[in-house]
């Protein structure tokens, strides 16, 4: 008799790429590239990412994109959470140091708030909430495109020296690794969006190889610097901790801030989907750019930060989607947001 192996709960998303991650990261712990080998690693991780963006450019539609313009109002406040309110609270962490976060940590969690939405994800658990799916892609995207100017920007002058010495070099290489493959691929959409239709798994293998490579370049130089010895398992405790809260307070307030502003249900699901989350593969290529060899620490609570999201959004969408379809009311009642999924998360 064949003994089954007991499936994991179905609120936990089991990632194999999380796996990849983590098995990314020991790599580079155990064989950290130096030498020429970092030089081939750097080289190739640029590459990846400005073929990922090539990619994105390619299969974004400009007539969806100018389309979802007419929700404008929807977009606005999915870049304010990104861009206004995230860093707000980045700021806010300050006050963390030095009893909770070290100041390395600091600046990496201040570098996360700064960080533009994600595409992928933010559609998924749009759509199983039974959301405004085409809001949720076109409000990604334009956070996505926003944030290879705005996060640089916004690095510049909250982080300051602590991000490496931010320079206007550092922008251009951003510009240059980021917004130009991007337009690239929207000018050649023609030719190459009828292959990435049909070959929907390239995308896929370039985005998550890509955040690989990343990954491993950053904590490779981090190893090589010697910057994991700064910090220590309670320090990782509180950063965990940290982010728990942030992440139940965004969901909280893109939830209930968008039902003061009168959105419907649709639209308040992918408002908080989308103004939420934080991109890996946006935030990692930033990241080696604005730290450098302090990289690998600068990333660690948006990597950290990003499996979180994963998990309680997968919850959280999954809930939405066994709501009944709301009557047309403006105002949801007392108790629907007394059980509301946003709350439980933030308990």
């Amino acid at each position: 008799m064949t003994r089954r192996i007991p499936r994991p709960p179905s609120w936990l998303p089991v990632d194999a790429y999380i796996l990849a991650l983590a098995a990314t990261v020991a790599l580079a712990a155990l064989l950290p590239a130096r030498g020429t080998a970092a030089d081939v690693a750097g080289g190739a991780s640029t590459g990846a990412v400005s073929l990922l963006f090539f990619l994105y450019g390619a299969r974004l539609s400009t007539a969806e994109a100018l389309d979802g313009l007419k929700h404008w109002r929807l977009h606005l406040t999915v870049l304010a959470c990104t861009f206004v309110v995230f860093p707000l609270l980045g700021l806010a962490s300050g006050g963390l140091v030095p009893y909770v976060l070290t100041p390395e940590l600091q600046a990496g969690f201040l570098f996360l708030c700064l960080v533009p939405s994600t595409i992928q994800s933010s559609i998924a658990f749009t759509s199983i909430a039974r959301g405004n799916v085409p809001a949720a892609i076109c409000a990604g995207s334009f956070s996505s495109l926003a944030g290879i100017l705005v996060t640089p920007l916004l690095a510049a002058l909250l982080l300051g020296s602590t991000g490496g010495g931010f320079s206007a070099d550092a922008l251009v290489k951003i510009v240059l690794q980021l917004l130009v493959p991007f337009l690239a691929g929207q000018l050649l959409r023609r030719w190459v969006g009828g292959f990435l239709t049909r070959h929907k798994r390239v995308l896929g293998l370039v985005d998550r190889g890509s955040i690989l490579l990343v990954v491993y370049t950053a904590f490779s130089e981090g190893m090589v610097a010697g910057v994991w010895h700064r910090i220590t398992p309670a320090r990782l405790g509180a950063l965990l901790a940290a982010e728990a809260v942030l992440l139940a307070l965004m969901l909280t307030l893109s939830w209930y801030g968008a039902r003061r502003l009168g959105f419907d249900r649709a639209d308040r699901i992918a408002i908080q989907f989308a103004g939420s989350k934080k991109s890996l593969a946006a935030g990692l290529p930033m990241a080696t750019v604005i730290f450098g060899a302090h990289a690998s620490l600068a990333v660690l609570p948006l990597m950290v930060f990003h499996q979180m999201q994963l998990m309680v959004c997968a919850v959280i969408a999954k809930r939405r989607a066994r709501d009944p379809e709301p009557p047309p009311d403006p105002a949801d009642s007392a108790s629907g947001a007394l059980s509301d999924p946003a709350v439980t998360v933030g308990r």
